[in-house]
């Protein structure tokens, strides 16, 4: 429902706050004293499109505010702000929101009917919502077997599908593990013991001649006058060993040529064993590109590669022991579709059977709401679940159906949401009619306020009205009139009661508000009212 609405800056209005309660609350005033500005800063909070025309001349934005509360009991406080260049703003309890976010809250709060485009029940969904509550269309067992159908399915998706998925994944299965064990992997770590054998390989000459040339250093190349260091770091050690005084360095001269003679001759095994083999080189680089080429397919390592062949290998120990369950639960998939299948023609029989019928009780409002010529209908799929609902209508004698969003003007349109209304008891907490009387007076009028007054026993109705026969069925009534202020134009909003309620029902009736005679209709079509 909605409590509160705010507005400033917003055409003629400069400041507007209105309370309203439950029931029907009618707006009244002259043309263009800015009723419809009511509507239009409703509109605007239900994420409507904000053109800075409607900022008032001389204002930099406008801003509008409402507060509802919904069936649940919980408040919202909806907001939009339209500035006089640039884009708009939304809020919601005071945090930014875009327009389609308030839209999407408003579908659920408010039913705007009339010029217009909020209303709810020109949505395809609403409209099969609508019939399905008319026809009490039973949903459960189409919902119950789709959720069964889609266990099912993720069952047999955990299986590997249906055979011929099955046996794809086995085949590109088996296929890469074939890959991994033509090539034989020893270990992990062979790409690491691979790559330290093939720079021995490669640069084995280099290694060798190096080690040689440490070595020659370190023992001399046998040739007289030329003795390598291990030699002369021994004739340094027979020196130093004639004088007990230099002990101390003849004990770490020794430690020195320990060393020098054990890297010597494990330079000396060194230069043997490098030795060239171009053959064992090529084939070690081979490998390891057939390594390199698996590990891109599995993974960044070796071991990526052997945990894939592990977890390929359980997948497909399961796929092949999965064959009976396959089949089981494929028997049990056809069944579940065939019931759903019954389940569905069931609901579009229902529908189908109930479209005429809602067509026919909503009609039945017409010639009191001054639609006596109009006809509804209501189409369906001929075949299956009939989930595409269309209200359509033919506003006039002879004319086509089309479409309702696109066969009524505002007021035909209002009237006919009305109609759906009283036959139709759910919707959004609270709903909206502008131009519900376009065209009509006398007792069509006042069937139109009773039909009013009679949908809003359970929801706040607000009705924009121009028609004292409405008005007066209203619970509560708000007078909108303009006055001027230094000099500017002004919109006022404020409630009318008692004697203040007689007067603007006099006004609305014959233009004068302390007509005896006026006055005297007005009280009578108060009483006529309350009768209802």
């Amino acid at each position: 429902m909605l409590l509160e609405l705010r507005a400033r800056e917003l055409g003629v209005i400069a400041e507007l706050h209105v309370v309203l309660g439950p029931g029907l609350t009618a707006l009244t005033g002259e043309t263009g004293a800015g009723k419809t500005l009511v509507v239009e800063a409703l509109a605007l909070l239900l994420g409507g499109r904000a053109d800075p025309s409607v900022v008032r001349a001389g204002a930099d934005e406008a801003v509008i505010e409402g507060r509802f509360v919904g069936e649940d009991g919980t408040e919202v406080v909806l907001g939009r702000v339209v500035p006089a260049s640039g884009r708009s703003r939304g809020f919601v309890d005071g945090r930014m929101a875009a327009a389609s976010e308030l839209a999407e809250l408003g579908r659920s709060l408010v039913d705007l009917y009339g010029q217009h485009e909020h209303q709810s029940l020109l949505q395809p969904a609403t409209q099969r919502n609508a019939l399905d509550r008319f026809a009490g269309v039973d949903l459960g067992p189409v919902r119950e077997l789709r959720a069964r159908v889609a266990r099912v399915d993720e069952q047999i998706a955990s299986l590997g599908g249906d055979a011929r998925a099955r046996g794809r994944e086995l085949d590109l299965l088996r296929f890469e593990l074939g890959e991994i064990e033509a090539l034989g992997i020893a270990s992990a770590d062979e790409d690491e013991l691979l790559a330290s054998e093939e720079s021995e390989l490669a640069n084995a000459v280099a290694l060798r001649e190096a080690a040689h040339a440490a070595y020659t250093l370190l023992a001399g190349d046998g040739t007289a006058g030329t003795a390598g260091a291990v030699e002369t770091a021994g004739e340094a050690l027979g020196t130093l060993e004639r004088h007990a005084e230099l002990e101390a360095a003849a004990a770490r001269l020794r430690s020195v040529l320990a060393e020098l003679e054990d890297a010597a001759s494990e330079l000396r095994h060194a230069s043997e064993r490098f030795e060239e083999d171009p053959e064992r080189l090529a084939a070690v680089r081979a490998r390891r590109q057939r390594l390199h080429v698996l590990v891109r397919k599995h993974g960044d390592r070796l071991a990526d590669v052997l945990a894939f062949a592990d977890e390929s290998l359980r997948r497909v120990a399961e796929l092949t022991a999965g064959d009976d369950a396959l089949r089981a639960l494929e028997s049990e998939r056809a069944a579940l579709v065939a019931a759903l299948e019954t389940a569905r023609s069931a609901v579009g029989d229902v529908r189908r059977a109930a479209a005429p019928r809602l067509a026919s009780a909503v009609e039945e409002h017409f010639d009191e709401l001054a639609l006596g010529r109009a006809r509804l209908r209501v189409e369906t799929a001929a075949t299956g679940i009939a989930d595409d609902v269309e209200l359509l209508l033919a506003a006039n004698a002879g004319e086509p159906f089309v479409a309702l969003a696109k066969a009524a003007s505002g007021g035909e349109l209002a009237r006919t949401m009305l109609a759906l209304r009283l036959v139709l008891a759910a919707g959004p907490p609270t709903l909206v009619f502008d131009e519900v009387d376009a065209g009509i007076g006398g007792e069509a009028a006042l069937a139109v306020g009773r039909s009013l007054a009679q949908v809003a026993t359970d929801r706040q109705v607000i009705v924009v009205t121009h028609l004292a026969q409405v008005a007066a069925h209203a619970d509560h009534q708000i007078a909108v009139a303009k006055s001027e202020r230094d000099g500017r134009t002004v919109t006022e909003a404020r409630p009318v009661d008692g004697d203040e309620r007689l007067a603007e029902l006099s006004r609305m009736l014959s233009g004068q508000p302390a007509s005896a005679t006026a006055r005297h209709h007005a009280a009578e079509l108060l009483a006529i009212a309350r009768r209802r």
